[in-house]
């Protein structure tokens, strides 16, 4: 009877072992100072396995039977990955991808139980449970504070679209030079920053967030998946470990042809080699050779919208005809009360009409074309009193006819 229980303990221990979860790397360098995005695999995922919470700790103890690994100490935990810095998802080869985006708060927290004689290095753990009973696995990764220099993998922490005014959404006029965008880019490591911008065109379905995540993000299988936009320009940079960097949009000279109407420009970063962010599949068992996740992020890339038009259209007559006074003018005591409006080609005569704001005429005069000037005589100061007036002018054809009317401009006279 021994014997049986024990071959079937032993069996169980051994299908477990066999098949429990690790990652690669299993180490890696983050910034003591600043957050840190890593690019993890895990694998191979048994059957019936699915991640559950991912947590940072101080340190470790072993998990209870019958969960294997080690777990987080309950009294030294930092946070949780948030939600949307969460871009995790599996593999066809029984893989898991997972982005450890570290967030300041926990970095902080680590720094300061450094500080306070704790260890300088710190711990992720990702969880995964069992949909048909097994037991839970704990897989580590162990996280070393440094300065965020080269020795940090190659990711970007933040990425900001400036526009010359930071104006949030853009007016271009067609023919006219294209705004200076730049790109405010904050990094960790140090690697080569390659990519391309794009604009979404009129008409065309805008991208989802996951198109807009760089290219190392994604597990390598779904990497060409995402979907593509016409490309305006390419950028190559290699980017020294100083954490920062501003990316010009620079435009060719012969970009493609724009019609009128509404636009968003992408910015779409490609994966690149970086050995400190290096994932080894073939050490997991589940895949050949390295994936390279330089330029890595826990978010999407900004956009930016903007609008093209053509040359705009004459704004009508009628809108901008009245010249003087301005709008809401107060006219001083002693000035002449002088109107003016701009010129319409298709009249003989126009008509000034004066009135206060219950429509009671004060004063009307006819003015032959093509003059467009009119002096009031000096009996209107009295007539008008100190209340708001109006006045208009009115186009005619050769008879009564009205043509055209401007609109209405308020005034004071003292």
């Amino acid at each position: 009877m021994r014997t049986i229980l024990f071959a079937a303990l032993f069996a169980i221990f051994s299908s477990t072992a066999s098949s429990q979860i690790r990652v690669n790397p299993t180490g890696v360098n983050v910034n003591s100072q600043n957050p840190t995005t890593v690019f993890l695999s895990f694998g191979p995922i048994p059957s019936g396995y699915v991640p559950a919470e991912a947590i940072w700790c101080g340190e470790l103890i072993p998990s209870p039977p019958p969960a294997v690994g080690l777990q987080c100490r309950p009294d030294t935990v930092y946070g949780a990955l948030p939600a949307r810095f969460d871009h995790s998802g599996t593999s066809p080869n029984a893989a898991f991808t997972d982005i450890m985006g570290i967030p300041p708060s926990i970095v902080r927290r680590a720094y300061q139980a450094a500080v306070a004689g704790a260890s300088a290095g710190f711990f992720y753990v990702r969880r995964f449970v069992s949909t048909t009973g097994g037991p839970d696995q704990y897989v580590n990764v162990t996280c070393r504070m440094t300065g965020g220099g080269a020795r940090v993998p190659f990711a970007l922490t933040d990425v900001r679209i400036r526009t010359p005014k930071d104006e949030p959404i853009l007016f271009v006029k067609a023919g006219e030079p294209f705004p200076r965008i730049t790109a405010e880019i904050q990094y960790n490591g140090t690697g080569r920053l390659k990519g391309r911008w794009e604009i979404v065109q009129p008409g065309e379905e805008p991208p989802a967030d996951r198109d807009l995540l760089t290219e190392a993000t994604l597990p390598v299988e779904a990497r060409g998946d995402q979907k593509r936009f016409t490309q305006i320009a390419r950028f190559d940079h290699f980017l020294l470990p100083v954490g920062k960097f501003n990316l010009r949009l620079e435009m060719p000279d012969t970009g493609p042809t724009l019609v009128e109407g509404q636009y968003i420009l992408l910015l779409r970063i490609e994966a690149v080699d970086d050995k400190e962010g290096d994932s080894n599949l073939a050490a997991l068992g589940v895949g050949n050779g390295i994936v390279h996740s330089g330029a890595v992020a826990s978010f999407p890339m900004p956009s930016l919208k903007f609008f093209l038009s053509g040359n705009p259209a004459a704004a009508p007559w009628e809108s901008t005809a009245l010249t003087s006074p301005v709008s809401d003018a107060v006219i001083p005591e002693g000035t002449p009360v002088v109107f003016a409006w701009k010129e319409h080609g298709s009249t003989r005569l126009y008509v000034l009409e004066i009135s206060d704001l219950q429509d009671n005429l004060v004063l009307r005069a006819f003015v032959r074309a093509p003059a467009t000037v009119y002096s009031a005589p000096p009996w209107l100061r009295e007539r008008a009193g100190a209340g708001l007036l109006r006045w208009s002018v009115r186009v005619l054809n050769g008879g009564d006819a009205p043509i055209n009317k401007t609109e209405p401009r308020t005034f004071r006279i003292r």
